[in-house]
């Protein structure tokens, strides 16, 4: 709305001159609008920043937060407290607003995030403004007046000419001409948001006789139209509402907006929709009862008031506030950041002086490892308690590396800080670099069985290892001898005799290389051999010539030095050539045949002489020898070691003969008579060979 009246909707983009003189009369003077598209469709306009420059100083007042009452101000790009006060300019809070104020040219500029006002007199300004907010001279015929004093055909087209350089948007510069959003008068119909006819309504009927609604609407209406979720539809409300307490007209309308346009006050404040302009404090003068302008905003309960501007305390009665925020009466006596302080009526209020401590008692802090500590005092936080405190991570002594059974223990004597070390007994067994638990078994070697005991040796302060040889078997049967064997525990029975088990149960053992006779039989002889480290006993059967006793002289039968074949002296006549038969075992490589077999064989004596020949003048011989006449051949079963059967075939005498052979001659003048023949014939039967088998 310019200055005259003249509504219009203008969605601009960019920095704009709101107010400027037309002729320059204030050094540096304008008011300018920072806005910027809040809706992802780049529709909406909203304020971001409202600028006052004067003279030497350019007043800021930007939001922190989108479409909020959260702003900051600044001048000249510093922040700066409120109320701010320097070189002709003032800035304040008044409610919900900001507050620029020129009192020299009595100017009144108010922004809260959402909207802003632009109040100057006529008395200076009248017919020398310019810019988006027109021609101050109480007529709209102009008010669209673009920057070469051309009258625009509408406010919307003449608003596009008023751009600033602005460094942060290059595209806006003056003499470029934007694409203008929808206005209200372009916008597509909408059902309205029903805040908006509040306006219309009885809430702000109070206020239709001083200004008329129609404009207002119209606003609240594009906002709830084109930004729906953004709740714009109350910046207009509220302008409205600003507009009608200017004219003395109270509208508490922010109750009937379901909480939609609530405004939130800090707890020590009330919020109240017509409140001073300017709040009453402890320091000002008393507010003028008689002004009928008023603004919303937050503001001290009933009872209470602002103590100053700048200090936002409400208090019941005017003392002091310090930097704590806390009121204090005149008189009082209080500490605060250490200082003793009391509230004074008059000067600078609160005097101060550094907060005394009492004296403690000296903490000695020798030891090794102590340190001072301040602590804080419960009684009186600003003198801190001095006290000692052990931080063993100054202490010098290391822990120490104990043996192996031993462990280190700390501990720390009364009254120190570091531990004292020592390796104490861990109470375990200690073997081969191992640490064993009572009770648990140690291997020591495998000759022994050995475990941990509970039993401490004095000296070594270490638990005893008992320990027990494993048993071994000392009993080795006949025949064998307990030997040691490396590597083992125990030794090993090995067999160092023959044990040879006879026909009659009985046992012989024999040493290797050792004969013996079986006591029953003479004829059977044991003997024992180590072979390749292997003994093998062997049994012999002693085989016996044929013996007639019938041909014996009587009385000469004896056995011959073995004790197994008889002989005897043989009767004075010849016995004459025949059969002679006998039973014995028939060996062949290695086999032997299962029972004795019977065996034939030609004995007797023949005629032989040797007689001296005149005629030839030498020994003439004629030899005859009993040899077999017929025989046949016999088949005979062998058994061999390797447990295999073998078909034997042998020669079986049926009948026997003298017969002729040649004799040889002999040099010897000495004949052998045939009794001698018969002796040599019988010795060399009892001298064959003894069949041996092995067992």
């Amino acid at each position: 709305m310019t200055f005259d009246g003249h509504y219009y909707s203008y969605q601009g983009n960019c920095t704009y001159i709101l107010v400027e003189e037309i002729q320059k009369k204030v050094d540096d003077f304008g008011i300018y609008i920072d806005n910027y598209h809040c809706d992802t469709r780049d529709v909406v306009s909203c304020p971001r920043a409202l600028i006052v420059r004067h003279e030497t100083q350019e007043v800021r007042i930007a939001t922190v937060r989108p479409n909020t009452f959260q702003v900051e101000v600044t001048v000249n790009k510093q922040a700066v407290a409120l109320p701010y006060k320097k070189f002709g300019v003032s800035v304040y809070e008044s409610g919900i607003n900001r507050v620029v104020e020129i009192p020299e040219l009595k100017i009144n500029v108010t922004f809260n995030g959402l909207s802003f006002s632009i109040r100057m007199p006529y008395s200076l300004f009248g017919n020398n403004t310019q810019g988006q907010c027109g021609t101050c001279n109480n007529n709209t015929a102009d008010d669209c007046m673009l920057p070469d004093g051309k009258i625009a055909e509408n406010c919307e087209t003449m608003a596009d000419h008023w751009q600033v350089n602005d460094s942060s948007k290059p595209q806006c510069s003056p003499g470029l001409n934007p694409t203008k959003a929808p206005s209200t008068t372009t916008m597509q119909p909408c059902k309205e948001s029903s805040i908006c006819e509040l306006l219309l309504g009885s809430v702000f009927e109070p206020c239709h006789s001083f200004v008329r609604p129609e404009k207002y609407y119209s606003a609240c209406v594009f906002d709830s139209c084109v930004l729906p979720s953004l709740d714009l539809e109350c910046s207009s409300l509220q302008t409205y509402a600003a507009t009608c307490a200017d004219q003395g007209v109270c509208i508490d309308w922010r109750s009937h907006t379901n909480g939609v346009c609530s405004y939130k006050c800090p707890s020590h404040k009330e919020y109240r929709a017509c409140g001073p302009i300017k709040e009453t404090t402890c320091k000002s003068s008393q507010q003028n009862e008689t002004s009928t302008k008023y603004v919303e905003g937050c503001f001290c309960p009933n009872g209470t008031m602002l103590y100053d501007p700048a200090v936002d305390v409400c208090v019941k009665t005017c003392g002091c506030v310090g930097v704590d925020k806390v009121p204090r009466e005149f008189g009082e006596k209080f500490t605060v950041n250490c200082q003793d302080c009391i509230c004074l009526e008059g000067g600078n209020g609160i005097v101060c002086e550094p907060h005394v401590c009492a004296e403690q008692n000296k903490t000695g802090c020798d030891g090794e490892g102590f340190y001072e500590v301040n602590e804080v005092n419960s009684e009186d936080s600003c003198c801190p308690i001095v006290t000692c405190k052990c931080n063993t991570s100054l202490c010098t002594a290391k822990a120490p590396k104990c043996e192996l059974g031993f462990e280190v223990h700390s501990h720390i004597p009364s009254g120190q800080c570091c531990p004292v070390y020592q390796c104490v007994p861990k109470k375990v067994c200690v073997h081969q670099n191992a640490e064993f638990l009572p009770n648990s078994s140690v291997f020591v070697d495998k000759c022994q069985n050995c475990f941990c005991t509970n039993e401490v040796n004095v000296s070594t302060q270490l638990n005893i290892i008992s320990c027990e040889h494993i048993p071994c078997n000392i009993y080795c049967k006949p025949g064998y001898e307990l030997q040691p064997v490396k590597g083992e525990c125990c030794g090993r029975c090995v067999q160092t005799k023959c044990v040879i088990h006879t026909a009659n149960s009985s046992d012989l053992i024999l040493s290797p290389g050792e004969f013996k006779n079986d006591p029953y039989n003479n004829c059977t002889i044991y003997s024992c051999s180590n072979i390749h480290n292997q003994l093998i006993s062997s049994t012999s059967e002693i085989t016996c010539p044929a013996f007639n006793e019938e041909s014996c002289k009587p009385g000469t039968i004896a056995f011959l030095p073995n004790g197994c074949c008889k002989t005897c002296a043989p009767l004075d006549s010849p016995t004459p050539c025949s059969v002679r038969q006998r039973k014995d075992f028939i060996v062949y490589k290695g086999c032997r045949s299962v029972d004795r077999v019977l065996l034939t064989e030609c004995e007797g004596t023949c005629g032989t002489f040797s007689l001296y020949s005149a005629e030839a003048n030498s020994m003439e011989h004629s030899c005859s020898c009993c040899r077999e006449s017929k025989t046949t051949v016999q088949s005979v079963e062998l058994k061999c070691p390797n447990g295999h059967s073998i078909s034997h075939k042998y020669v079986f005498v049926q009948s026997c003969s003298c017969q002729d052979t040649e004799c040889s001659s002999s040099q010897s003048s000495e004949s052998q008579s045939t009794e001698e023949n018969d002796k040599a014939s019988t010795l060399n039967r009892v001298k064959r060979a003894i069949s041996l088998t092995s067992k």
